[in-house]
């Protein structure tokens, strides 16, 4: 995310994060921030019909960028009310991920002890396959026109 992005996020002038950010360079590595190159820069600016380095307005400076670690390492260095907020709702996202990828890891268990059954030779199993297959094929052919039941009156 992009430093002033983050700064109304967190409810604090893009100058103060980018500011507490410098006060505290150690806590941010390179896989936690980066700035834009010039070129990203350039191209980045192009995007915006109000950014004009000619007058006191705009973007003049190349923005940071944050990657996730950053965002939660920003929580640490803002000392304000809404930073604590975000950095709760953080720590709540990772437990929901952390919730999903057991989830996940139940479904691959799942979906391998199929595979094991599917894989089974027997002819038991490939005629229940087929019978699986029939269904799945009923459910995504369209139904016939002739076989509908038509809105309003009929006149036969």
């Amino acid at each position: 995310m992009f430093d002033r992005d983050l700064a109304e996020l967190y409810g604090v002038p893009t100058k103060r994060l980018n500011e507490q950010v410098r006060r505290n360079a150690g806590r941010f590595p390179g896989d936690f921030m980066f700035q834009l190159s010039k070129n990203e820069f350039e191209n980045w600016k192009s995007q915006f019909a109000t950014s004009n380095s000619n007058v006191k307005m705009g973007l003049r400076k190349r923005p940071y960028v944050f990657t996730e670690q950053g965002v939660a390492m920003l929580s640490s260095v803002l000392h304000s009310e809404r930073a604590a907020q975000v950095n709760v709702e953080i720590i709540r996202t990772f437990v929901r991920l952390r919730q999903a990828l057991a989830s996940h890891q139940e479904l691959t268990k799942s979906l391998t002890e199929l595979r094991s059954f599917v894989l089974k030779d027997s002819a038991k199993t490939r005629q229940e396959i087929r019978r699986i297959w029939n269904v799945i094929e009923k459910l995504i052919k369209p139904a016939d026109d002739d076989n509908k039941r038509r809105i309003g009156f009929s006149l036969d």
